[in-house]
């Protein structure tokens, strides 16, 4: 049964030493893989994969937390984030190619702020990184694949975003591992977006994905895994990777009361359509 894993980061460090045998695993299991770019390095290495697996697509950008150097201590991760203007040439030449299916990981974070910058000028500089990418996205007809994370307890980026895309009107998008409520998600479907769905689902215990997941119709999901990042509930802890996507599949069918056949199909066939693979 194929499924197809929108969003992972086996061009990053964390599978430095072991990247084609966890993509040949992902081929065993019949996933389709796109590699997600952060910076002008590890996109250049997402690009770089796609070109050397059948499996394996990449999206191109810089991730918002790139646009400012700050300090970012995460669970899974810690490191100095590299600052980095949208070089929008650059970006330009690696998504011309026909294996380069998507624009991103692009967006708003405001989760964290650098303390030498307030939030109106982090807001100002990752907005122009954003619409740099929104543009490139349209002029080649490629998919927008957004990061949103806000503050903590509200839904300012989400907001922000909404915002952005009414005016900038891309043709094809998905948010990335959303983690907001269903009416949010609700304004996003209103745009003609996906919502892009991984491990968290599995142990969120807010009861908030849940509903999202009853909610949203199957036609407007594409499931993910942002390996190395969030693995599902059985592996919670321990590396992500893109085979892993089945947990995500299976979640969503339990709670749909639908089979885990039909999830797969259908997420499948929508991941095609939004990535025009």
């Amino acid at each position: 049964m194929n499924l197809y894993d929108t969003h992972a980061h086996v061009n990053l460090a964390a599978f430095k030493e072991d990247y084609k045998e966890i993509i040949k695993q992902a081929q065993q299991a019949a996933v389709i893989v796109n590699n997600v770019g952060t910076q002008k390095d590890t996109s250049k290495k997402a690009f770089d994969l796609a070109k050397e697996f059948d499996n394996v697509y990449a999206v191109v950008g810089l991730h918002p937390v790139h646009t400012i150097s700050q300090d970012v201590d995460e669970e899974e991760s810690h490191f100095i984030s590299r600052e980095e203007e949208f070089d929008y040439a650059y970006y330009k030449a690696l998504a011309e190619d026909p294996k380069v299916v998507g624009i991103g990981e692009c967006g708003l974070d405001y989760y964290r702020l650098p303390e030498d910058k307030t939030l109106e000028e982090v807001k100002t500089i990752q907005k122009e990184a954003f619409l740099q990418q929104i543009k490139l996205a349209k002029e080649l007809d490629k998919a927008l694949v957004i990061h949103c994370r806000t503050q903590k307890d509200s839904s300012d980026a989400y907001e922000d975003i909404l915002e952005i895309l009414r005016l900038e009107k891309p043709s094809r998008f998905e948010i990335h591992s959303f983690t907001s409520n269903w009416g949010i998600a609700e304004k996003f479907l209103e745009l003609g977006g996906y919502i892009g769905l991984n491990g968290i689902i599995t142990f969120d215990k807010s009861g908030v994905l849940k509903e999202v997941v009853k909610n949203c119709p199957l036609e407007r999901i594409v499931l993910e895994t942002d390996a190395p990042y969030l693995a599902p509930a059985p592996y919670r802890g321990k590396r992500n990777q893109p085979n892993y996507v089945e947990y995500v599949a299976r979640y969503i069918a339990e709670v749909k009361g639908l089979s885990f056949e039909e999830v797969c199909k259908q997420t499948t066939s929508n991941a095609k359509a939004l990535f025009k693979v």
